[in-house]
């Protein structure tokens, strides 16, 4: 039975595109006929990580809104630490022992 790929090792693909130059520039040493076949896969590498470069989230913002939001969230982190050490320390979630 095949094993369909997550959506999370579709992300961890490797985008490499040196292993595809490699191929063509052998094919060319070789004079072989499949230079085309081998380009066309790397347009189609190129296409795809421009896709996914284009999905990404906050690609839209500049450098400083993307900053800015992370300082946000570091933030929101933080905040939300200390209430969970607060009720921590408040001994609600103490087990008793059976």
């Amino acid at each position: 039975m095949a094993a369909v790929p997550t959506k999370q090792e579709t992300e961890d693909e490797d985008y490499s595109l040196l292993p595809l130059v490699h191929d063509i520039i052998k094919c060319m040493d070789k004079d072989s006929q499949d230079v085309h076949q081998e380009l066309n896969k790397l347009k189609n590498r190129i296409q795809e990580a421009r896709e996914q470069i284009i999905a990404m989230p906050g690609i839209d913002k500049s450098p400083e809104e993307q900053q800015q939001q992370l300082r946000t969230l570091r933030e929101q982190v933080r905040t939300k630490n200390q209430l969970l050490q607060k009720y921590k320390s408040l001994c609600m979630f103490d087990i008793p022992k059976a």
